[in-house]
């Protein structure tokens, strides 16, 4: 992947980050491997695996999130109109007699 030397930076900060916020995570999920013998990688194992390889992602996006600089504006927030009233219980109009 061709990167910008700022994408360049960035992504060696979050690999910093994340190679230290993750590190218990992935010794905990190499010992879950190597205490399992072959037979019982799959199904149940395999399941713990993946839950605790979402975990690691969402600590990424995390540490991505955090340490960018916020992006917000500095201005008040416009005004807005309020709403007329609740919509009717009915999705079809009264029926005449």
């Amino acid at each position: 992947m061709d990167l910008t030397p700022d994408q360049r930076a960035e992504a060696d900060r979050v690999y910093q980050a994340l190679r230290a916020a993750t590190d218990a995570d992935l010794r905990g999920l190499a010992e879950l491997l190597a205490g399992k013998p072959d037979g019982a990688i799959f199904g149940r194992t395999e399941f713990e695996v993946r839950d605790r390889v979402h975990r690691i992602g969402a600590k990424a996006v995390e540490l991505t999130l955090a340490g960018r600089k916020k992006r917000g504006t500095s201005g008040a927030a416009a005004a807005v109109r309020g709403a007329a009233g609740p919509p009717s219980s009915s999705g079809t109009p009264p029926a005449g007699s």
